[in-house]
């Protein structure tokens, strides 16, 4: 396990366009899908915290750079407020299962297979994620893990939501 306090980020910038709304906003049993994430994320780590949207963490180095933009925040918040990483999850993702941190926590960076953005970022990748981002790439999740060499995790049996219009939703 990871040595000192784990940060929870719930990944909440994008921009929604096959849902057609604001999916973060989007209700689930009378709660947002925000509210659900957070809700799933927190047993599992010391302090939530939002990124991409107001109220929460910006972007880093700015807005508009998909999920990176977001993680890029939350692991220099970590590495300023002294937690060990980042296990991250999406604003569309309303379970957290209880098996995924012991899973994906080790000594680098780890997603879970066909969800990139339930992972694990050591605090210390903020500096590499800043040249990354400066750097003339498509910025996406993909590239990220290729160059940080990120573990893919598989739990079998696993089935997660996957909520991307609006009758994804309406299925659960």
């Amino acid at each position: 396990m990871a040595k000192g306090p784990i940060l929870g980020a719930v990944l909440a910038g994008g921009r929604s366009r096959r849902f057609g709304s604001d999916k973060a906003m989007a209700l689930l049993n009378g709660r947002t899908l925000l509210d659900h994430a957070m809700a799933a994320l927190a047993p599992h780590v010391a302090t939530v915290v939002i990124c991409g949207r107001d109220g929460g963490l910006a972007d880093r180095p700015r807005a508009d750079l998909g999920p990176l933009g977001g993680l890029n925040a939350a692991l220099h918040h970590a590495a300023a407020q002294g937690f060990a990483g980042v296990l991250t999850t999406g604003c569309d993702m309303p379970v957290y299962p209880a098996e995924l941190p012991a899973a994906l926590i080790g000594p680098g960076a780890a997603v879970l297979e066909g969800q990139q953005l339930l992972g694990w970022w050591p605090a210390g990748l903020a500096p590499e994620l800043d040249a990354h981002l400066a750097e003339e790439n498509d910025r996406s999740i993909r590239g990220w893990l290729a160059r940080v060499d990120a573990r893919v995790v598989q739990i079998p049996g696993l089935v997660l939501p996957n909520i991307n219009r609006p009758e994804d939703l309406a299925a659960l």
